[in-house]
């Protein structure tokens, strides 16, 4: 009797954009990526590794397993910091595997009521600027009535919401501001406001203007911008992703000369990736002219040798995820902000692990991101800074409610220091005020 014909196992994925096999098979499984992977750090599982969570991918894509929530879970805890892509000797693309497999994740796994209610009121309120800022304007009178105060003696969840200044909601960065360097511009930039960036850090965006100009940049910044996709394109929410890119992309893509400048790393990585995510030469040319804003700035150098303002004060510098390991921007923000008179860089351990944002993953992962949080603030108090610079909103974020209480230090994005430098801002008077709003008592 004839026997039965063997029946091929069916993928978990679909062929729209799966984990490429090509990818899958650079990785020989060699352990270099597991010291510097934050979730192997934190609990030693192989299947909470990269190269295990590649094997679960692979077993996936040849039907050996289906998208359960037990392998979901694994993917789901990857923060996605890319670290293993810096740690990898065979120059395996981890970062477009999980996006990849997220993605998959997303059309055919069905989340849990909570897991999808949860999710579905992060992107209701994150990549929507407006929805943004009137978030921050509540944060505003949240915390000058007095109400964070009393709900941090009770323990409450809520007095971890960010100290948001009012300036950051009030804050506008022109449409056009002329450089202020002699002999006109040097560059001409497209400034990228975010999402997050523009609702929390307005007053961020408006000092990035200021630095820009004052170090030769012809800086325009179009009205209307939106959220990049960045953090639905890390979700795995890749239609949403698209469909951001594109509308951003026809707004900032109007001067073929001048460089795109984005202040926020998550952002900029994303950005970098338009010709992949959006396809055409067009996407590909405007993703080859994004710039860190660190990237600018070291490149121009101070506008003149008494430009920069003495800031005596210790600095401790966090390496954000998306700017060290998925743009290899290291150097350029330790260089633009040693040039300022008197500031001392300090050294901080681990200063390139996750500090456990990662987009929205303190959100939907928040016992691992806070147990990423606290060890990040042991090493910045251990580093005894005066203060810490972060050059990206959820970084700056997280670390801040990390770094509450006795020990507490003030934390600055890396333009707001070289702001205050320019300006002639007292380090004394710069810190004072920035303790105050975050909630910390007075400093040593």
């Amino acid at each position: 009797m004839a026997s039965e014909p063997a029946v091929a196992p069916v993928s978990a994925f679909d062929d729209h954009n799966p984990p490429a096999r090509e990818l899958l098979d650079d990785c020989v499984h060699c352990g270099f990526c597991l010291p510097a992977c934050p979730t192997y750090q934190l609990w030693g599982q192989e299947a909470d590794s990269p190269r295990g969570r590649i094997l679960l991918m692979d077993a996936a894509a040849r039907g050996q397993l289906t998208l359960n929530a037990e392998l979901v879970q694994h993917w789901d805890a990857c923060l996605g910091c890319m670290a293993c892509v810096t740690a990898c000797p065979s120059g395996v693309r981890y970062d477009r595997l999980i996006e990849q497999t997220r993605q998959q994740v997303e059309r055919h796994h069905r989340r849990t009521p909570l897991d999808r209610a949860r999710r579905a009121a992060v992107f209701a309120l994150f990549p929507h600027p407006r929805r943004m800022r009137a978030a921050a304007a509540l944060l505003v009178l949240y915390r000058t009535t007095g109400l964070r105060r009393l709900l941090h003696r009770t323990g409450s969840l809520a007095a971890l919401a960010p100290a948001i200044p009012s300036a950051a909601v009030t804050a506008r960065v022109p449409e056009h501001l002329p450089a202020t360097t002699p002999g006109g511009p040097r560059r001409r930039v497209v400034l990228l406001t975010g999402c997050v960036q523009q609702g929390l850090f307005g007053d961020v965006n408006a000092a990035t203007a200021r630095v820009l100009s004052a170090y030769g940049c012809a800086v325009h910044t179009p009205r209307a911008q939106g959220c990049c996709g960045a953090l639905e394109l890390h979700a795995g929410r890749e239609a949403a992703a698209v469909a951001r890119g594109r509308r951003l992309l026809d707004l900032l893509d109007r001067d073929p000369e001048a460089l795109i400048a984005v202040n926020s790393a998550g952002c900029g990585s994303v950005l970098e990736e338009y010709g992949e995510l959006l396809g055409g030469e067009r996407a590909a040319a405007f993703a080859a002219r994004v710039r860190d804003v660190s990237e600018i700035l070291a490149e121009l150098g101070p506008p003149s040798p008494d430009a920069l303002h003495p800031l005596p004060l210790r600095l401790a510098y966090h390496d954000a995820c998306h700017l060290a390991h998925a743009q290899g921007v290291r150097e350029q923000p330790r260089t633009v902000l040693a040039a300022i008179p008197g500031l001392d860089l300090v050294p901080l351990a681990e200063a390139d692990t996750c500090c456990g944002s990662a987009g929205i993953y303190n959100l939907v992962q928040p016992a691992a991101a806070s147990a990423l949080g606290r060890r990040k603030a042991e090493h910045v108090r251990a580093a005894a800074p005066d203060a810490l610079a972060a050059a990206n909103p959820g970084c700056l974020l997280q670390i801040a409610a990390h770094l509450d209480g006795a020990g507490g230090v003030p934390t600055f994005h890396p333009v707001e220091l070289l702001d205050a430098s320019l300006r002639g801002i007292p380090a004394a008077t710069l810190l004072a005020r920035r303790r105050k709003l975050q909630g910390l008592p007075p400093g040593r």
